[in-house]
């Protein structure tokens, strides 16, 4: 009898515990950041179900609740601070006292970082919480073999006047996977762009066995001879000049002859080349038209010899 009463004075104090838990668990599947505009967010008041909603920040950063004339701002607040002013403005209106208002992130919309340029797949990604650089560059599926020497990051901030102005870091792609610099691993928080331009190219054309386009890094120094040794070599009828087209920064085309044949053969020193350069290696046409009456001299020969040799016999 005595267990029986001990067990019905202590069945309110359970059910207090059991009812304390705060609603938010079920939902707090992201973690808690600074709210920003069109975010999702979950407003849950204790004890009230029909105060229970779930609305989206304007674009402006402000949300609007049924249950209060008054609009709230929400931008830049983290989640527990705007359940202290919900609650407040639930008070000061009358609508509950001593309001207990739970406030968790269903979805963030505000906080998007974007990877492109030379990565294996582009994409575009919320980032519910903070990821850094290398991250950023793994969802993308990692940088291509055309990816340049530097990455770009850049992030819109209010300027002195309160316009928007952008950021851009430069991070070096060795600092960043070859000598795994922590600095360089750059934290992203949401906003930014990141961006891998693609090396420059060096377009070998004419008399080489595999003429082609080939990419050269920024800084990174190149010459006639190594962009001759990437195309395979040369071709048996190419001339003993080459030019080197080369497009300025003022947009002034140039044309530049280089002695191939006697960088070849060590009697000139190799020509350096730029980003963006066509190397081009013409036809020996004396040499080709040569060759062609030779090899028709010796087919007619070749011919005759033949015919000779079946009417003697």
């Amino acid at each position: 009898m005595k267990l029986l009463h001990l067990l019905l004075l202590c069945a309110p104090l359970v059910e207090c515990q059991v009812r304390a838990i705060p609603l938010s668990d079920a939902t707090a599947n992201l973690p808690a950041q600074r709210i920003g505009p069109r975010d999702l967010i979950a407003i849950q008041v204790y004890d009230s179900p029909e105060l229970t909603r779930t609305v989206r920040v304007g674009d402006d950063g402000m949300i609007r609740l049924p249950m209060l004339t008054q609009r709230i701002k929400a931008e830049g607040l983290m989640p527990a601070e705007l359940e202290g002013v919900v609650a407040k403005a639930l008070e000061e209106e009358s609508i509950i006292v001593g309001p207990f208002v739970t406030i968790t992130v269903a979805e963030y919309s505000s906080r998007p970082i974007s990877v492109a340029g030379a990565v294996r797949a582009p994409l575009t990604f919320q980032a519910s919480a903070p990821v850094t650089l290398l991250e950023a560059l793994t969802r993308a599926g990692g940088l291509t073999p055309e990816a340049g020497s530097d990455i770009l990051i850049s992030k819109s901030q209010p300027g002195p006047d309160r316009e928007p102005t952008s950021l851009i870091q430069r991070i070096p792609v060795k600092a960043l996977i070859d000598f795994a610099d922590p600095e360089a691993n750059l934290k992203l928080t949401g906003g930014e762009e990141v961006r891998v331009p693609e090396a420059g190219k060096v377009f070998v054309v004419g008399n080489v066995k595999r003429p082609g386009a080939f990419s050269v890094q920024d800084g990174a120094e190149t010459s006639v001879l190594k962009m001759l040794a990437l195309a395979e070599g040369l071709a048996p009828f190419a001339g003993k000049q080459a030019f080197i087209y080369r497009r300025e920064v003022s947009g002034t085309k140039h044309e530049i002859p280089i002695e191939l044949s006697k960088i070849m053969q060590r009697k000139a020193p190799d020509t350096p080349l730029l980003a963006n350069d066509v190397l081009y290696i013409p036809d020996n046409h004396g040499r080709r038209l040569g060759l062609a009456v030779l090899e028709k001299l010796l087919m007619f020969g070749s011919t005759a010899g033949a015919t000779a040799l079946i009417y003697g016999r």
